[in-house]
């Protein structure tokens, strides 16, 4: 199976422009071709999946095994990875789980995309470096990007050619290619309303200015995957009600793949159009942006009702934005506080903004995911008030014990970790 990992030095530098209009311009030259995301991002796989049409699923170095990763990775399409962050950026103490260590365990040629657009003859240092740094990491070609006219490509491509990579092309600078974001990462696809016009213009320039046979000769340098194999986690529960939509949109699709692969009915509804929760075993409310409906979510009385109703006779379980809602308030950034579900003894603000991020390992022994699991914790909100039994214990990557977290209340519990796998 053909296969590359699309990286760069560090963030920012246009990994994820480069990889949909890669991802655009194969399928349209009918390429049977798929996304992949380095580690835990929800937000970059969505747009994959808009550039492709294929389901795209996170491949995590850090929370996943290999034998995960490879039955993940696996298939006959032509796999595109996105990397996060620089090529080896990832977590403490030793940048475990960056999207060098897929390139590592999955033989993924390495494609460095590198922002040239305030260098000329330093980028040829800068490429070797990360060239040479590990020689299990095989950087097969280089994409220059924002290159500001001929003549500095030019300057660019002389400076490389004493270092014998290949470019496999040179992106110009365009402004209409810029992305909006907010604190979590980029504008979640299904909110442009523009999002194929976006993506089209990046495969065009794609399509003019990356030798795509060249790339995709790269592909089929990688090393073979075994075939795609079935599911890894047991469901939680047979009937799933998953809340699904803006203030919602955080769900692993690894996770949900495996239960509808065993059995599990997937049952999806959307708080914010104020509908009830479906008739459910577990009702699923995941992370997202509730702090940007907070209020459309407290007026939502349909679907807090029948949530309420619910957690006299099913489990219920909240990460991270889901968590919130379940709690008994939830402040917005104007510093608003509104009513939430009252489920759990929890108040949460956005009015004070603080960052928590980090991988972590949590145990539980209650509720629908009980035992060992690696998980994400990725928010700005900040706990005012926390009563009730815990429900994990947890630590970060390096091990160190950290407070118990989240919380439990009868059929009720949540956290703010975003679960990933079994541990």
């Amino acid at each position: 199976m053909p296969s590359l990992l699309i990286a760069a030095p560090s963030s920012g530098s246009g990994k994820t422009t480069v990889t949909l209009g890669i991802l655009r311009a194969l399928s349209r030259r009918g390429i049977a071709v798929r996304g992949a995301k380095s580690g835990p991002d929800y937000i970059d796989s969505r747009f994959h999946e808009a550039a492709c049409g294929v389901a795209c699923f996170n491949l995590d170095a850090w929370a996943m095994g290999a034998e995960r990763l490879k039955a993940l990775a696996g298939g006959a399409e032509t796999l595109v990875v996105e990397g996060a962050m620089g090529l080896f950026d990832g977590a403490p103490p030793d940048g475990r789980g960056a999207s060098a260590d897929l390139a590592r365990q999955l033989g993924l040629p390495v494609v460095l995309v590198v922002d040239a657009g305030r260098m000329a003859q330093s980028v040829a240092p800068l490429v070797a470096g990360f060239a040479g740094f590990d020689p299990k990491v095989r950087i097969g070609g280089v994409v220059l990007n924002r290159v500001g006219s001929p003549r500095h490509e030019g300057m660019l491509r002389r400076a490389l050619e004493r270092i014998g990579l290949p470019v496999l092309g040179a992106l110009p600078r365009e402004a209409g290619l810029s992305h909006p974001s907010r604190h979590l990462g980029l504008v979640q696809a299904g909110e442009r309303l523009d999002l194929d016009r976006f993506i089209d213009h990046a495969a065009d320039l794609v399509e003019a200015h990356l030798d795509l046979g060249a790339l995709m000769g790269l592909a089929q340098s990688a090393a073979p995957l075994p075939p795609r194999t079935g599911p890894h986690v047991p469901p939680p529960a047979q009937r799933i009600a998953l809340a699904q939509d803006a203030a919602f949109a955080f769900s692993y699709p690894h996770l949900l793949a495996d239960w509808h692969a065993q059995g599990a009915e997937i049952r999806p509804f959307s708080p914010l159009a104020d509908q009830a929760v479906p008739e459910a075993d577990l009702v699923l409310l995941p992370g997202g942006y509730p702090e940007l409906h907070a209020g459309k979510l407290a007026g939502a009385q349909i679907f807090m009702q029948s949530l309420k109703k619910s957690a006299q006779n099913s489990d219920i379980y909240g990460e991270c934005g889901g968590y919130m809602v379940l709690g008994d308030s939830l402040t917005d950034a104007e510093g608003t506080a509104h009513q939430m579900a009252g489920l759990l003894r929890l108040s949460t603000s956005f009015a004070s903004r603080k960052l928590h991020l980090g991988y972590r390992r949590v145990t539980a022994a209650h509720g629908p995911f009980r035992g060992d699991w690696t998980a994400h914790e990725f928010h700005y909100a900040t706990t005012l008030s926390a009563i009730g039994a815990p429900l994990f214990e947890a630590c970060d990557a390096e091990g160190t014990a950290l407070s118990p977290m989240g919380l439990r209340e009868g059929w009720v519990c949540g956290s703010f970790a975003h679960l990933i796998d079994r541990a």
